[in-house]
């Protein structure tokens, strides 16, 4: 069993600052105040962001200012292909994962020399893949229907 302690020495006296073992009862309590410290000071955030100055014109968002920073790198697609693209590119690259799932599976198949445990494990890891690539394959699916529809409808065409 692994035990942590931390001590602290004041005027000659011993004083056990910290002490658990794993999983014990003060690891618990250290962890939920981690989480607590984290999920709070992510919502305190906001507060210690600097104010953001009003814009001049009523219709400009400061893409303008945004883009004269970027020297005129900003492109002038539409959103809503910009959206899809990313869609595909991010369903593109978990489609490799599910790829290389499948392919680990099917070396740590063929290298099982007879063992049963291993072969199940590929398996598991091949069946994991498919339908891995089975979800990804029906999210871009239906992203793509969900931004063809949304394009078609606000453009009319």
């Amino acid at each position: 069993m692994s035990y942590l302690k931390i001590y602290a020495k004041i005027k000659g006296v011993k004083l056990n600052l910290l002490s658990f073992k794993k999983g014990g009862e003060n690891m618990n309590k250290i962890s939920k105040f981690l989480l607590s410290f984290a999920i709070l000071s992510f919502l305190l955030m906001p507060m210690l962001a600097l104010p953001v100055a009003a814009q001049t014109t009523p219709g400009d968002f400061g893409l303008q200012q945004v883009d004269d920073g970027l020297n005129g790198t900003l492109g002038n697609e539409d959103p809503r292909t910009v959206v899809g693209r990313i869609i595909n590119i991010a369903l593109g690259f978990l489609g490799v994962i599910a790829l290389a799932i499948i392919l680990m599976g099917g070396f740590t198949w063929m290298t099982a020399g007879g063992n049963e445990d291993k072969v199940s494990q590929a398996k598991k890891m091949i069946g994991a893949g498919v339908i891995g690539l089975a979800i990804i394959f029906l999210s871009w699916a239906l992203a793509n229907f969900i931004v063809g529809s949304l394009y078609n409808t606000t453009t009319g065409m």
